[in-house]
């Protein structure tokens, strides 16, 4: 069997994240804190100044962890894989990885990145759920909003588009018109459009500058979904910035090179789940859980996070009965029948995935004929109603 390590990229991030790895790879932190001018230990696992979600922080911590989750498989003995493959920020690791820049080399890279791309204003993005490709082209035809692009392929059923506010502010009406899930994100920038392209045209200065080896392991490009070619890493690097991630047809074309075993490195476990949804064709909802495919996950940190958790609020005895129930009668109907009986939109829950608090930003729905799940607040994605746990304020 071949394997395939995923890193994960901005949305991943959560304070607790790398746990002991700072304390292992210090020579590499040391590296890191001279680099970036603060100390991306405290960054990661404290946040003292409320940093780690701001664009030019986010990304180079999320290097980081990943960076030293790699180290820590090399360290441990692992066999080196067969392939790599990162989502948009994860695409650094990838290529760092497989011996294509240094590690100091690709952090100033994403140190640069992060910054400029947290200079981008005025624009906005937003998650279409079930709904292709072409269906999403064609609606935003109809609309005359063909100045919106299309910023990620996450799954054949998740589909991320990109543009001005205004732009986007008009298109929910459209989508919703047409049966289509429509959830408005929380960013400043049209990341992945053509109104990154000033962004990418300075990236790509430092981009020229950089000395890039060639891959000593497959990389797959965010840009086409298929392997890196030595001669166009400067483009692809340059150009991913303002075109779409094309992770649903990598996935796709690692699954075509034979028996394929997934495992996720760094921080949490998007990828893993998107991989199993993936797998199982265009009928599946894309970020948060549920099964899992032959995909392993190696989130480091947790250990930390888990501990931060002990003030946390248990739920009380309504929610002991509601999770009876739902052991009980796991049809997704009825799991969001219970749940919305019970919980209002603006309910803070747990996640064993996550050390902090979320809140529900939408009432829980039937996703694709096949899932219970609810929409979370800041984080952007669904969650899966058999993995919440409703806390008392």
């Amino acid at each position: 069997m071949k394997k395939t390590y995923l890193f994960p990229g901005q949305g991943s991030q959560r304070k607790g994240m790398g746990g002991d790895l700072f304390d292992e790879f210090q020579e590499l932190t040391k590296k890191a804190d001279k680099i970036l001018g603060y100390s991306i230990k405290e960054l990661c696992l404290s946040d003292p100044d409320k940093k780690l979600n701001q664009t030019q922080y986010t990304q180079p911590a999320l290097y980081v962890v990943n960076a030293l989750s790699y180290q820590k498989k090399i360290k441990d003995g692992e066999k080196q894989p067969d392939f790599l493959a990162g989502h948009s920020l994860g695409e650094y690791n990838a290529l760092q990885a497989a011996g294509v820049f240094s590690f100091e080399n690709g952090l100033k890279l994403v140190k640069k990145r992060g910054e400029l791309m947290s200079q981008a204003k005025n624009g906005g993005m937003a998650a279409i759920l079930n709904s292709s490709e072409d269906q999403v082209h064609e609606i935003l035809k109809e609309a005359k909003l063909t100045s919106i692009d299309i910023a990620n392929l996450n799954a054949p059923s998740q589909i991320v588009i990109s543009g001005l506010k205004e732009d986007i502010n008009k298109a929910q009406s459209h989508f919703e018109k047409a049966n289509t899930m429509f959830v408005p994100l929380n960013t400043s920038g049209a990341f992945h459009s053509r109104y990154i392209k000033e962004a990418a045209t300075e990236f790509g200065k430092l981009v020229k500058k950089t000395k890039f080896s060639k891959p000593k392991i497959e990389v797959i490009a965010n840009v086409t979904g298929k392997p890196y070619e030595f001669k166009h890493v400067s483009k692809n690097l340059t150009d991913q910035l303002s075109s779409s991630v094309r992770w649903s047809e990598s996935i796709m074309y690692l699954l075509d090179q034979g028996e394929m075993e997934f495992e996720e490195l760094g921080v949490g476990d998007v990828l893993t789940k998107l991989t199993g949804y993936i797998k199982r064709g265009d009928k599946r909802d894309a970020k948060p859980a549920g099964e899992q495919s032959k995909v392993k996950n190696s989130t480091n940190g947790k250990k930390g996070t888990e501990a931060s958790t002990g003030d946390s609020n248990t739920p009380d005895e309504k929610d002991e009965q509601t999770a009876a129930k739902v052991k009980q009668k796991p049809e997704p109907g009825v799991l969001v029948e219970q749940w919305n009986e019970i919980y209002p939109v603006g309910t803070k829950v747990t996640s064993g995935f996550y050390d902090e608090e979320l809140k529900t930003r939408t009432e829980a729905m039937v996703l694709f004929g096949h899932r219970a799940a609810v929409y979370m607040e800041g984080y952007n994605g669904y969650f899966d109603l058999t993995e919440l746990k409703p806390v008392q304020d």
